[in-house]
């Protein structure tokens, strides 16, 4: 194994724990202890990326594009990414980003979808950016199919291709096979991004590692859509003990983990029961929060709802799919009550 580059995405993926309501002050706050720990990139936009703030995904409290430019302000070593998904974010929202102060940008499709993909790379590297292509829901196909859309994007433009498990549904050795496959096949670098809805999220990251991943991700205090995600100071930790710190202040994170986020989370994402069905039944990780709101609302459990989208094979996109099936399960149980 070798030391690996680090991404938080504390204030991306964090995002959907916190409804998108982040402030220019918990950024500020966020991004001066990660940089100020050393963690060389940082992802900054809505959970759901560029221009997610909508009716479908959740509306932010704050401009995205205001965040951006506050975190490239406070950071003076990090790298400050975004992310985007074809389809939602364009190329008007890029380039504003850009201005205000983005370095790279890390692009997302489901698993089977990367040839949406390739003009959205284009345009990253035409407009001098690092691009990092992001293979959603990996779980869903087999590692020879995840090499597919990878080679895809590296010819695209991509620095880096991720496997993604946004189910949090991968076992160790998932992880390891998909990311040995595409280091087998792709010459650029490999990624992993794990959730944690089965409690092996940095298992898993560690087991993506061995098989020769090159970068990582993580959320302080794992903070994250589902069961949150591998927390990043857990992770940095491990790598610490392993000799493959990149050069990250374990302490400092800790400290940023316990002083700053944790103060302002909602919550504290965990492997409960609604989120342990969401990786056993391979179901894309934000769609969680929406259930549970869903199921209060109409008197539906939310785990019905997160099994039933399992069924289904509902993905990211799709998140009008869980009212659909919300009412279908309020109605059934209204017919068997009468």
């Amino acid at each position: 194994m070798k030391a690996p580059r680090v991404t938080d995405t504390t204030l991306r993926d964090g995002s959907h724990a916190m409804r998108h309501q982040f402030t220019v002050e918990q950024v500020r706050a966020i991004v001066k202890a990660l940089d100020d720990a050393g963690v060389p990139v940082i992802e900054v936009t809505h959970g759901d990326g560029l221009a997610g703030s909508s009716i479908q995904y959740g509306f932010s409290g704050t401009s995205e594009m205001d965040l951006i430019e506050e975190a490239r302000k406070v950071t003076t070593r990090a790298k400050i990414f975004a992310l985007l998904l074809p389809g939602i974010g364009t190329r008007k929202e890029l380039k504003e980003a850009i201005e205000r102060g983005i370095q790279g940008v890390r692009i997302a499709t489901q698993c089977t979808e990367a040839d949406i993909s390739e003009q959205h790379f284009g345009m990253a590297k035409e407009m001098g950016l690092e691009a990092v292509g992001f293979l959603m829901m990996a779980h869903m196909v087999p590692p020879e199919k995840l090499v597919e859309q990878g080679l895809l994007m590296e010819q695209y433009g991509a620095d880096c291709v991720y496997v993604v498990d946004s189910a949090g549904a991968m076992l160790p050795n998932d992880a390891a096979a998909r990311v040995k496959a595409l280091k087998s096949n792709l010459k650029c670098q490999v990624g992993y991004h794990a959730h944690n809805n089965l409690g092996l999220a940095v298992g898993n990251t560690l087991a993506a590692l061995d098989a020769g991943a090159d970068q990582i991700d993580g959320t302080l205090r794992g903070l994250g859509a589902g069961a949150g995600n591998a927390p990043t100071e857990l992770l940095v930790a491990a790598l610490d003990k392993l000799g493959l710190n990149p050069g990250i202040d374990v302490f400092k994170l800790l400290d940023a983990a316990e002083f700053v986020v944790a103060p302002m989370m909602p919550f504290q994402p965990m492997p409960d029961r609604d989120a342990i069905a969401i990786g056993y039944a391979g179901v894309y990780s934000t769609f969680l929060l929406h259930a549970k709101r869903l199921g209060e609302q109409y008197g539906v459990d939310p785990l019905d709802i997160l099994v039933e989208l399992g069924r289904r094979k509902a993905v990211a996109g799709q998140e009008d799919w869980i009212l659909d099936v919300t009412l279908d399960l309020a109605n059934a149980q209204k017919e068997t009550a009468t």
